[in-house]
């Protein structure tokens, strides 16, 4: 155990949506090696304001930490993420306090892969599109534009980590043509994985499909905007299973209702739950999942046993087990 973190309490904030996990074995492992334990009774920013005053340690689901949580906490040395984007963390503000962020990586590999398959099938063939029609009342072929053959067609992968290339190697047998882009593989490494290596621009021209696999950085928000949209084949599908702030949301509507692309399939959205409004609810060629592409009970149980490992990674040797990189 580190002097820093020797008798301060850790304090645990998990989002609502997460009720699900089952924490409170692995606060047992943090509390059997000296150390205070608390959960939060809300998981938000005003609640981590409120009550983590003393922390020397977040556990983090959904809540936001900004600059000025960061500076809230005076003794805050220690952020350990439940998932694997790190995007609600300042992680500017926390590298120039010297605060330790980590975040899960590999819990949900296979899910988020698999889910970006079948959301890619159901695009592609209409699954959902189908179902509302059927459920209406009708029996209609024509309800959905003729499917293609995807042995005839480029399936475009954006983003080559883990995810990424999961996602590829299920999809590998459906398509003729793979071609993906990332920004931080050279073109050999991509050859290596067995797919052609294209530019951004050159991707959206070709894919049939293009789904997302990126993380959520200053460099990536809003990417597959007005621009990239217009650039993507007529008829093209569009999958996204990172982060909903990759896509403009209204360029999207926008070229869907002018018939550009063929459908998207979308387990994450800019605005989580979606408000009333939000310009894809309830579109006929989009399909929603609720950022539910990491379930499974082997991953739920994964995320919290591996957040508790950074924890104490952290606590007794000062660094976690996967720690994001600072920024500042």
């Amino acid at each position: 155990m580190t002097e820093s973190a020797s008798a301060r309490p850790i304090v645990v904030a998990v989002c609502s949506d997460l009720d699900e996990l089952d924490i409170r074995p692995h606060l047992d492992r943090i509390a059997a090696e000296g150390h205070t334990v608390r959960f939060l009774t809300g998981w938000d920013r005003d609640a981590i304001l409120a009550e983590a005053g003393d922390a020397d340690a977040l556990m983090l689901g959904y809540g936001v930490v900004d600059a000025d949580v960061i500076d809230a906490l005076p003794r805050l040395g220690m952020i350990a993420l439940a998932s694997m984007g790190f995007d609600n963390v300042d992680l500017a503000a926390a590298g120039r306090r010297g605060v330790a962020v980590s975040n899960i990586v590999g819990a949900a590999t296979e899910e988020v892969a698999t889910h970006a398959l079948a959301l890619t099938l159901d695009a592609v063939r209409g699954i959902s599109a189908y179902d509302r029609s059927v459920r209406a009342g009708g029996w209609d072929l024509e309800s959905v534009p003729v499917q293609p053959r995807l042995s005839g067609r480029t399936l475009g992968v954006v983003g080559l980590g883990r995810i990424g290339v999961a996602y590829l190697e299920r999809a590998r047998p459906l398509f003729g043509r793979i071609v993906g882009h990332d920004p931080f593989l050279p073109d050999d490494r991509v050859r290596s994985l067995g797919i052609e290596p294209a530019t951004l621009d050159e991707l959206l021209r070709v894919a049939d499909v293009v789904s997302l696999h990126l993380p959520l950085t200053e460099q990536t928000h809003g990417l597959i905007g007005a621009q990239a949209l217009a650039a993507m084949k007529e008829e093209a599908v569009l999958v996204n299973v990172s982060r909903g702030a990759l896509i403009d949301s209204t360029a999207l509507r926008d070229a869907l209702d002018r018939g550009r692309l063929r459908a998207a399939a979308l387990d994450v959205l800019d605005e989580e739950p979606p408000g009333a409004g939000h310009p894809l609810l309830g579109h006929p060629r989009v399909t929603l999942t609720p950022h539910a592409g990491f379930r499974s009970a082997e991953a739920l149980e994964d995320y919290v046993r591996l957040q508790a490992d950074n924890i104490l990674a952290w606590a007794r040797t000062g660094a976690a087990l996967t720690p994001v990189p600072a920024l500042g």
